[in-house]
């Protein structure tokens, strides 16, 4: 278990992708997913209000209510539910009113009465980040979420926040929300120097790198596959990115598990709480898998060498 930031949350070090839900992953499905994560023991569950609107026919906040749904059919103890506010198409941005409006639907739609981790989606450049942060604070005092969080924010604007934050005596963010993974580690330059400064959790979304670290795409022709996230895999399909496949090949050999979940311990080695989905439920035990693998130091280091061409 891991805590997160400077919070009481104690949480299974993986968190369970909602992206997916009501999109890749019907309803039933979703359920079915859900039952199999906790029954393994996860805990965690990450969404947005504004999965999954990109989907003809969606208009946002359709992960939510399934998740929802799921929570009033099963009743589950200790489950940690984080959402995010901004990008929805009728609460874009960060203003004061957009974020309590944001949050009052989620809570309507998850059913529940208070979100344990509420993020800022993205920076929102129109709006002043001291009313922001007064507004996440106001939520906390309100009893509408328990802890703010960051996603997509620079380390200059994570400082500042916490910054605004103390001198208004108001709730600061436990967890930042970057993309980060062994074909992506651009935040390693600064983000997560900041945040280990800061007292933040790092929990990385497309942590499998849009499905590229399962291993399943070693070819170009992959961006005319059916599966919608076979197009985001491809452009990692270089000399490069091979080469850190046919690493992780070794390290999950070695532990008798797949390569997502060697990405996935790469990761936590790292002091991470990734964030993997799953549209299938025999993905989940690759899942878990990854949140109790423990790679040795000549592994990580094996990993962080062939992954070098994308780091800092």
């Amino acid at each position: 278990m891991t805590v997160l930031g400077t919070s009481n949350l104690n949480v299974f070090p993986l968190s369970l992708g909602g992206n997916v839900f009501g999109w890749t992953a019907d309803r039933d499905t979703s359920f079915a997913v859900l039952d199999a994560f906790v029954a393994a023991g996860g805990d965690f569950i990450d969404t947005a209000d504004v999965y999954s609107a990109w989907v003809p026919g969606h208009s946002g906040g359709e992960s939510e209510t399934i998740i929802g749904e799921w929570i009033a059919s099963r009743k589950p103890e200790g489950v940690v539910v984080a959402t995010k506010v901004s990008k929805h198409p009728d609460f874009p941005g960060l203003s004061a009113s957009n974020v309590r409006a944001g949050a009052e639907a989620s809570l309507k739609r998850l059913g529940v009465d208070t979100i344990d981790v509420y993020y800022a989606h993205a920076e929102d450049e129109n709006t002043p980040l001291e009313e922001t942060v007064e507004a996440f604070g106001a939520l906390v005092a309100d009893g509408l979420i328990r802890y703010p969080a960051i996603s997509n924010f620079s380390a200059e604007n994570a400082r500042e926040w916490i910054r605004i934050a103390r001198e208004k005596g108001v709730a600061e963010p436990i967890a930042t929300q970057p993309a980060y993974n062994l074909v992506d580690r651009a935040v390693e330059r600064d983000v997560v120097p900041a945040a280990q400064e800061l007292g933040l959790t790092v929990v990385p979304y497309f942590a499998l790198a849009s499905g590229f670290l399962t291993g399943k795409y070693r070819s170009t022709d992959t961006a005319g596959q059916s599966s919608p996230r076979a197009g985001a895999a491809a452009k990692y399909v270089t000399a490069d990115g091979l080469a850190v496949l046919d690493a992780l090949d070794e390290v999950a050999d070695a532990h008798g598990v797949s390569s997502a979940s060697a990405a996935l311990g790469w990761l936590r080695a790292k002091g991470a709480v990734p964030i993997a989905s799953a549209s299938r439920v025999d993905q989940v035990d690759s899942l878990i898998a990854g949140a109790t693998l423990e790679l040795t130091a000549d592994e990580v280091a094996a990993l962080d060498d062939a992954s070098a061409p994308f780091a800092v």
